[in-house]
């Protein structure tokens, strides 16, 4: 293969992975609907890293993963791990729990691509041109429009707003955090690492905090089954991808386009409105999206 050749297979690779991802993870907030009813969120969790870190650890065994070889390349898998992993899912799972609307809380973690842009320049060098901006600017106002029918809902109280502020903070740090430091870092073993450090953390948590009674019920084993193969292997494993191929800043304006996908899905699977209002924001969204990565 010439380098030619190359250079445009992986520059074609990159919309097509990006695509993906937003697809996948859309599917976080659907699967916290369908499973939050039947366990409280960090028991949740915790389960879901313990099923997600054994199921790499087969793989890991079966391919003969390479594990980190420093003591520091382990803290840094570790820290970023707990920043996408604990902090973020931690933060929006307890914050729909204690009566968020969802749409309210992707609103809030919607800022995250401008925050990135912001930490980016600082701790990684990264500069984003007069165009980047408006199209990030125009990002949030999309995600806003969208999500705009949850505002008025019910369910903003300081413990939510704390929680989902929290996500926010987290999944920004743990975006520039792997980008700068997790370059190297093995998908398999490195998943091995993050999900059972996260899933000891949230188990203490929960064990302090709620009761970790579970309703096995199908629709939660559905949900879990689904956030574990999709989300957990499947869409944190692209966004790795995807952090370690482009700039951060790329990366996280695709986080614009969860809100309208999850409302798109959200009106297929459970018949939610979608408002003409939202439509729009949909479109807004795109342009800015597409104006970051140009």
């Amino acid at each position: 293969m010439t380098s030619t050749h190359a250079a445009h297979t992986r520059s074609g690779a990159s919309p097509a992975i990006g695509a993906l991802f937003v697809l996948l993870w859309s599917t976080g907030f659907i699967g916290a609907k369908l499973g939050l009813p039947y366990a409280e969120p960090l028991t949740f969790l915790a389960l879901r890293m313990a099923l997600v870190a054994t199921l790499l650890l087969v793989v890991a065994v079966v391919t003969r993963a390479p594990w980190p070889v420093s003591r520091r390349a382990w803290v840094d898998v570790v820290v970023a791990g707990l920043l996408v992993q604990c902090g973020y899912l931690g933060g929006v799972f307890t914050a729909i729990y204690h009566g968020m609307h969802a749409g309210v809380a992707a609103l809030i973690v919607g800022l995250q691509p401008l925050l990135t842009a912001v930490g980016a320049a600082f701790f990684l060098g990264e500069r984003s041109t007069r165009l980047q901006w408006v199209g990030l600017t125009l990002g949030f106002v999309g995600v806003a429009l969208v999500v705009s029918n949850g505002l008025a809902s019910e369910g903003v109280t300081t413990t939510s707003l704390a929680l989902a502020t929290l996500a926010l903070v987290s999944i920004t740090a743990g975006t520039i955090y792997q980008k700068r430091y997790g370059g190297a870092m093995d998908f398999r073993t490195g998943g091995i690492i993050q999900y059972t450090s996260t899933g000891v953390v949230l188990f203490a948590l929960a064990a302090m905090t709620e009761s970790m009674h579970v309703t096995w019920s199908g629709p939660f084993i559905f949900a879990l089954a689904w956030l574990v193969l999709v989300l957990s292997i499947g869409a944190i494993s692209l966004l790795f991808i995807l952090i370690k191929r482009g700039k951060a800043t790329a990366v996280s304006s695709l986080f614009y386009l969860t809100p309208p996908v999850t409302a798109i899905m959200a009106y297929l699977l459970f018949g939610e409105a979608l408002t003409p209002v939202a439509l729009l924001g949909m479109a807004i969204a795109v342009v800015g999206v597409a104006l970051v990565n140009r």
